[in-house]
């Protein structure tokens, strides 16, 4: 998979926990282009790769902007973004975009804590367009919340509605006042922890949003760790490799621990990056990155978190 080196051009303290990066190309040249809800793979100290969505205006070629919450609980990404210093390099992957604005006449963006990046590349999008939006930013507390005096100063300061759970009551997030208005034409975006992601979808189901109407993307996906999980088989297409995966182990570690290197990022199942084919047997579905159909079809499943509801899986590997 190629890669790009960047440089940090700048590092910014945005809350306790969350800080924000701008990285340029090192020879001063434009960056690859992108459309707002894209993101980058990190490849980070350890070989760690991580996915952060870019928040900065896609009209800006000169610079990428990150923002990265100090995970609790970090697996290593997060913290190594945290250790970075301005001047140092890092290789990235070109743009992605599996959160693209679609066309519409209305749009509804709606971000929850750290999720406020990828909206905030759409509102300045929107914004360039001339399209009719609107943003509602909901964290803990102000505190908490990231960006704060960009919004304020944006073109788009007028659409943004902020939402703060230690204040007052009539500010505080409603999803039935917010979502309470759906029509054919209007699309809803919205981004952050599992919770509001949950919430969301339930609360527009209840209200009559579309389904192709509702966009939505993870941040801080848990993998799910079943009691009763068991161990399973999984055999190699290209070698007949059979490998033998214990309930305390991912397939994604069985596989590089034998040497097999399928590419991840988040680990999570909500990247889709180490997808793979599944030639037969029945996958456990516990990824964020397949729709109900997709996964109803049972020829591909995410091993960074995903099982097997069979004895033996055979992998297009």
């Amino acid at each position: 998979m190629s890669t790009l080196s960047v440089r940090l051009a700048k590092k910014t303290q945005e809350t306790v926990n969350i800080a924000s990066f701008e990285f340029v190309s090192l020879d001063g040249a434009d960056l690859p282009a992108f459309e707002a809800g894209a993101h980058v793979d990190f490849h980070l100290a350890g070989g760690l790769v991580r996915s952060y969505s870019i928040y900065t205006d896609a009209k800006d070629k000169q610079r990428y902007g990150f923002g990265v919450l100090l995970e609790s609980q970090s697996r290593g990404g997060s913290q190594a973004m945290h250790a970075l210093q301005v001047g140092d390099v890092v290789s990235i992957s070109a743009p992605k975009n599996l959160f693209p604005l679609v066309q519409a006449t209305e749009h509804l963006l709606l971000a929850g804590g750290i999720g406020i990046t990828p909206i905030l590349s759409m509102a300045q999008q929107l914004t360039h367009q001339g399209q009719v939006f609107a943003l509602h930013y909901a964290a803990r507390s102000k505190s908490t919340a990231a960006f704060l005096d960009l919004l304020a100063n944006s073109g788009f300061a007028a659409q943004v509605h902020h939402h703060f759970d230690d204040g007052a009551p009539e500010q505080q997030l409603n999803l039935g006042t917010v979502l309470a208005q759906p029509q054919a034409g209007k699309h809803l975006y919205v981004c952050g922890p599992q919770g509001l992601i949950d919430a969301t979808l339930r609360q527009a189901e209840q209200l009559g949003w579309a389904k192709e109407n509702v966009h939505y993307e993870l941040f801080g996906a848990q993998v799910v760790q079943l009691e009763g999980d068991q161990s399973f088989s999984v055999v190699l297409q290209s070698t007949g490799q059979t490998l033998e995966v214990p309930a305390d182990k991912t397939v994604i570690q069985v596989l590089h621990a034998a040497g097999i290197d399928v590419p991840i990022a988040c680990e999570q199942g909500v990247c889709g990056t180490c997808l793979t084919r599944v030639l037969s047997g029945v996958p456990d579905h516990r990824d964020m990155y397949l729709t109900p159909e997709e996964q109803a079809a049972n020829d591909q499943f995410t091993p960074c978190c995903s099982r097997s509801k069979s004895a033996v899986l055979t992998l297009g590997i």
